[in-house]
């Protein structure tokens, strides 16, 4: 019943937002008939409204759709991006933010009723943009055709990139990697880490490389640490093999450059296994 108050009162100041931007009541439910339970519990009024406007006109379209703002709080950029959902397409935009060396703080992962992608990131580059409104107008152009050519997948980035702060080095978080199946045929994967430039790109290189399809996505940075949570559904999936394989090629590339000689040091000594 909370949630529900919530969702109801949500949804009442997101009309109350676009009505003051004249959006017609048409208009809107266009949009939001196709949008889940999930979408409005995940996203505030604000965020609804301003994707409704962005998208409202636009929903049919055959070209990706990029729209981009500053921050509501703290330096950075609200990216929005809206394209018929493809394979691979998840790990596709982190690569494009990934050779910006701009980090992905927050990704929220959504498919529309109709089969689009509606996704969203929160990314920074720390600081180095001297006018962030011209950070948001290259996103918006440069991102819209990076997807429109659907280039190959950037290689991950060398462990030479990796610039681990004096706390994570002497507090390392240990890689841990879940999955657990739902009642629903998808499978939640759960992953820690410590946060890095580039992390989550290579998270999802391996979820493409393994022709995972991601779902939803909910990603959490605590200063150092990094809590991940993904929804994922793929044939490999089906296969107690290729799950380790996954867990595997995962835990690989959580690791910290440290980390991996330790793990490989490790891995050649008699009687030791991999635990996930």
């Amino acid at each position: 019943m909370a949630s529900t108050a919530v969702l109801q009162g949500r949804k009442e100041e997101a009309m109350r937002i676009l009505r003051l931007y004249g959006l017609s009541d048409g208009a809107r439910d266009a949009v939001w008939q196709q949008l889940d339970v999930v979408y409005f519990l995940r996203h505030n009024a604000q965020d609804i409204a301003w994707h409704t406007r962005s998208l409202f006109s636009r929903l049919d379209s055959d070209q990706p759709i990029v729209r981009s703002r500053l921050a509501r709080v703290g330096e950075g950029a609200e990216v929005l991006v809206y394209v018929k959902d493809q394979e691979g397409l998840f790990a596709r935009v982190c690569g494009y933010f990934d050779s910006r060396n701009l980090s992905i703080l927050d990704a929220r992962v959504h498919t529309t009723r109709s089969g689009y992608a509606l996704d969203t990131f929160l990314v920074t580059d720390h600081g180095r943009a001297q006018h962030y409104r011209e950070l948001l107008s290259q996103i918006e152009h440069e991102l819209a055709e990076w997807i429109a050519k659907a280039p190959e997948l950037p290689a991950a980035p060398p462990p030479a990139r990796f610039q681990q702060s004096r706390q994570s080095r002497q507090f390392p978080v240990t890689p841990t990697v879940q999955l657990q199946p739902d009642d629903r045929g998808s499978y939640l994967l759960s992953i820690t880490a410590t946060d890095r430039i580039g992390l989550l790109y290579s998270i999802a290189r391996v979820l493409a490389k393994h022709r995972l399809n991601v779902h939803t996505a909910k990603i959490l940075t605590l200063g150092e640490r990094a809590e991940d949570v993904f929804l994922v559904s793929g044939t490999q999936l089906g296969s107690p093999r290729d799950q380790l394989a996954i867990e595997s090629d995962l835990l690989e590339v959580l690791a910290a450059p440290s980390q991996r000689v330790a793990q490989s040091s490790a891995s050649l000594m008699p009687g030791n296994r991999m635990s996930v």
